[in-house]
């Protein structure tokens, strides 16, 4: 999804939502000073969140989470129900982890820091573009380790509870959620890829999960491959 290397050098499309014009229109000023970025609107609530994503197909969501009315967080939930390539990054006053862990739940890629200097906003944007997490001051590319910073600690699992998987299966999920495609999955465990492909689907129906975000949560609060 990087914009920028697919041949066609279409400007990266961002919407703006926050409930104070004033940072809006600062934030607006700055992002378009980047060649390349191209704001395509601006939201003051979440409801308004949700119907500009609908009409302007934005690749990048900057979503602030405390606005009135229906908040980011509500957003949020409304628009993972629709599939969207966008990636959404959370404009934080401070972090409160269990609002930034129901976000990475809900699909958001990235937490800046309202605070933070203004090259860290553009930095972020470029990092999940590039598929990477960001959280504060740095792009994260390993999921588990992102969450285990956010999510409640769960409470010790039963030893030897792996929920019916198989040690490659577990080997195959641990490898998954830490970035790698199903080939350099193959490539890593001297598999071919469908045989990668099939642990993987048996994976997400013992488990009961529907993708590699899921899974990662799955395995972060249930400590999978943590022993």
């Amino acid at each position: 999804m990087d914009h920028n290397n697919d041949g066609s050098n279409s400007p990266i499309r961002i919407l703006i939502a926050d409930d104070h014009p004033l940072f809006r229109y600062g934030v607006r000023r700055l992002l378009e000073t980047e060649p390349g970025f191209s704001v395509v609107g601006e939201a003051a609530d979440g409801k308004e969140v949700v119907e500009l994503v609908r009409r302007l197909e934005p690749h990048v969501l900057l979503l602030d989470l405390a606005m009135p009315r229906f908040s980011g967080l509500d957003a949020l939930r409304e628009l993972a129900n629709l599939s969207l390539p966008m990636r959404t990054i959370v404009l934080a006053a401070e972090v409160e982890r269990p609002q930034i862990a129901e976000a990475l739940q809900l699909g958001a890629r990235g937490i800046v820091l309202k605070e933070s200097a203004t090259q860290m906003l553009i930095d972020s944007i470029h990092a999940v573009l590039r598929g990477q997490y960001w959280v504060g001051r740095e792009s994260v590319s390993d999921l588990v380790e992102l969450l285990h910073r956010y999510l409640p600690r769960p409470a010790g699992r039963p030893l030897g509870e792996n929920f019916g998987l198989s040690p490659r299966e577990m080997q195959v999920a641990g490898e998954a959620v830490a970035g790698l495609s199903n080939m350099e999955i193959a490539q890593k465990l001297a598999l071919s890829e469908q045989t990668v492909k099939h642990h993987m689907t048996n994976v997400f129906d013992k488990l009961g999960v529907s993708n590699r975000m899921e899974l990662a949560l799955f395995m972060v609060a249930h400590q999978l491959g943590q022993d």
